[in-house]
């Protein structure tokens, strides 16, 4: 059998933000799920690490598992914390920058 999810264990209770690690100075990213549908993807983010403002072919849901993190759409910023989410919609200019270490749970829905 084919598993549609990868770099994650399957059929076990897991916490989402130990499955990514912080690293200095960097933004890690761990792909979870992707296909031409959704793409799911682990993001750590180091304090003042950002992802330059770029737009998106899908909607962006986006939930904050640890840290803050600052969330730019259209120029206008949002802080998100742990167990707080966001849309940044599709064809909309934004950015991600660990305002603290920060981590998230990106989900792309095309």
């Amino acid at each position: 059998m084919n598993a549609k999810m990868k770099n994650i264990n399957q059929a076990e209770v897991l916490v989402l933000k130990d499955q990514i690690s912080y690293q200095q100075g960097q933004v890690v990213s761990k792909t979870l799920a992707q296909n031409p549908a959704v793409s799911i993807t682990l993001f750590s983010f180091d304090k003042g690490e950002e992802i330059s403002t770029h737009e998106s072919g899908g909607d962006a849901f986006v939930t904050c598992l640890d840290g803050v993190g600052k969330i730019t759409i259209d120029g206008v910023d949002y802080l998100l914390h742990e167990g707080e989410s966001i849309v940044m919609p599709a064809g909309h200019p934004h950015a991600v920058y660990g305002e603290e270490k920060f981590k998230m749970l990106l989900v792309v829905v095309f």
